[in-house]
Order: structure tokens, then sequence, then C-alpha cells
């Protein structure tokens, strides 16, 4: 499965147009980095995918076993660590609540699915990185 995002990044602040083509929202750095804090920051973005994931993935599951739930709110904060090699040891904390008449077994299933929906595995997995840059004409 392929996704493709353009950014357009603006001379205010860090603000960067994110789009899919279809959609777009807006990304900075809050002001503490210098930036304007008028959208989401690249980490916020990035925690923002995994818990849409988690909450939809229980949502799909819940559906596919007939378990009928209400609304499904989660919670993600994570913290990073410089390791003295410059790389980072990061930790993410999860905290979701399912309304529902569940029991704590059905509870605890849609909770593991969570734990392991697509984009989870996708951070949790190796990637590749290849990166292009292209350097345009400056025209006064």
């Amino acid at each position: 499965m392929s996704t493709k995002i353009n950014i357009k990044n603006l001379p205010v602040g860090y603000q960067s147009v994110i789009s899919n083509g279809k959609h777009a929202i807006l990304g900075d750095e809050p002001i503490a980095s210098k930036g304007t804090d008028l959208g989401f920051s690249p980490v916020e973005l990035v925690l923002a995918g995994i818990s849409m994931c988690k909450v939809a993935t229980i949502r799909n599951v819940a559906r596919r076993k007939g378990w009928e739930i209400g609304e499904v709110d989660a919670q993600l904060k994570q913290t990073a660590i410089r390791q003295p090699d410059g790389s980072f040891k990061t930790k993410v904390e999860s905290t979701i609540q399912i309304q529902g008449n569940l029991t704590e077994e059905q509870r605890a299933l849609l909770i593991n699915e969570a734990d392991n929906c697509y984009v989870t595995r996708l951070v949790r997995g190796e990637w590749e990185f290849q990166e292009s840059g292209q350097l345009e004409p400056v025209v006064a």
C-alpha cells in the first residue's frame, strides 16, 4: 500500500499545508520552537496517526464481531529521551476508553487489536528512507 503526502511550507513560522490531494490540514511548530502554534507539530501528527488507527481498529473489530459499542476515545503521550549515541528512545503511553456493554475479555481483545493496528506496526517496523532533493532556481 502506498501513501503520498504533499507539503507546502509557508514563510510564516514553520507553517506547512499538509495535503493528500483531497484533504488538507495545517502543521506548525510551537511558539517555543519559533513557530506560530497554529497547527499540529510533527510529533503530534505521528501520534494522531497512531491513535486514529487504534480507535478505528477497535471499531472495525467490534463491528465484525457484532459487538455494539459507543464512543471510543484514546489519549497518547510520547516521551523521547536522547541516548548517548544521539539516537532516541521513544516511549508512547496510550489510554483507551470504550463505551459499551462489553465483558472484560472483549475489552481486552479490542485493546490488544488496537495495540497491533496497522500504523503501530508500521512505526515498529523497519523503515528505509530514500531522500532526493531538487534545488529550484531562485527567481529574483
